[in-house]
């Protein structure tokens, strides 16, 4: 008796399932090129955060800190996520300072609106390519489906054509359908647990986000108001 291979089952299945595998590979490979960009963005942003806290809450002087972070970008080196918010909001504050006939909540304004375009960039950023992993977790399953019912479809079409109906005959079809399903959960899971997880920390970022711009602005109030 010739035992069933996986790979041999594959090879042997019907067009229409051979299509539905090659899809579902390239979802999951798709998946997982993307897990492991997001995987590498989102780590990157929540250690900048820290980075930038530790820099901005240690009393340096926020113009040598702006200054810090001009001199970083003419030495190519990338900044990201909160410091970017920090100067947008500090150049639009010096900016609209230094012109005597913008009144104190004017330049507020300016900077505060400067800091919500930054964090609407940032956390652009931090979402990119998102929606598909939860599209392909939700998506996958379904598309395997197709494919199990096809196999199984065809399956039964070539067992009315026998005479005798015994598990040899049949059982080929079916393993092969159901590789699809197989498949289809093999695409779905990764990407679902890797969604769930980049959502929670995308959310933890950008809250820290908000509340540092919050604790900037009142920063940039009290200095407004001091003259």
């Amino acid at each position: 008796m010739n035992e069933l291979s996986p790979i041999q089952l594959i090879l042997d299945a019907s067009f229409e399932v051979k299509i539905v595998m090659i899809i579902l590979l390239a979802l999951s490979v798709i998946s997982w090129v993307i897990i492991v960009q997001r995987y590498l963005v989102l780590n990157a942003a929540k250690s900048g955060v820290r980075s930038f806290e530790e820099r901005f809450w240690s009393g340096m002087d926020l113009s040598q800190l702006y200054k810090e972070g001009t001199q970083m970008q003419k030495e190519d080196i990338q900044i990201v996520g909160m410091e970017n918010i920090f100067r947008a909001g500090f150049k639009e504050f010096m900016r609209l300072r230094q012109q005597a006939s913008v009144d104190k909540e004017a330049i507020m304004e300016g900077a505060q609106r400067a800091m919500r375009v930054a964090f609407a960039r940032e956390e652009e950023k931090l979402e990119r390519h998102l929606p598909f992993l939860a599209t392909v977790g939700s998506v996958s399953p379904y598309i395997g489906l197709f494919g199990t019912v096809i196999g199984i479809m065809y399956a039964f079409i070539g067992l009315a054509g026998q005479s005798q109906a015994t598990l040899q005959v049949v059982a080929p079809g079916i393993a092969e359908a159901l590789i699809a399903t197989a498949m289809g959960l093999f695409a779905a899971i990764p990407a679902v647990v890797a969604y769930n997880r980049y959502s929670a920390l995308l959310d933890a970022i950008t809250s820290s986000y908000v509340t540092f711009s919050d604790e900037f602005s009142s920063i940039l109030h009290r200095q407004v108001h001091s003259n």
